[in-house]
């Protein structure tokens, strides 16, 4: 009985998650969009990142229920996301930014010791 119970789970979690994602392309695939709607479609990765990454960047660790922005110099992270996003914004490397936010993280935690 478990695992029919799990194996019900999965495919109820597999038509939550594919159904949603499947149907617009089903629904849509054979039809113009106006060019505004494409043109909004275009900021919708963009605005996904931001609220995934501000949160991380603004908000230290342990203390999300606070809501506590930390701005301070101890905020490692923030502090290497303004030459990470530079070298997005100048370069538009993926690649490039990666490597930046590496290098300025491993260098601020060897110089202050964190």
């Amino acid at each position: 009985m478990e695992q029919e119970m799990i194996f019900i789970a999965i495919l109820g979690m597999l038509a939550v998650t594919y159904v949603p994602r499947a149907l617009p392309v089903l629904l849509l695939s054979s039809k113009k969009l106006p060019q505004v709607v494409v043109a909004w479609l275009s900021y919708v990765p963009v605005a996904v990142l931001a609220a995934m990454l501000f949160p991380a960047l603004l908000i230290p660790e342990g203390q999300a229920g606070g809501q506590q922005i930390d701005l301070g110099l101890d905020n490692l992270f923030l502090w290497a996301a303004v030459p990470t996003l530079l070298v997005v914004w100048k370069q538009r490397s993926f690649f490039g930014a990666v490597i930046v936010g590496m290098i300025v993280v491993a260098v601020a935690r060897l110089v202050l010791g964190g």
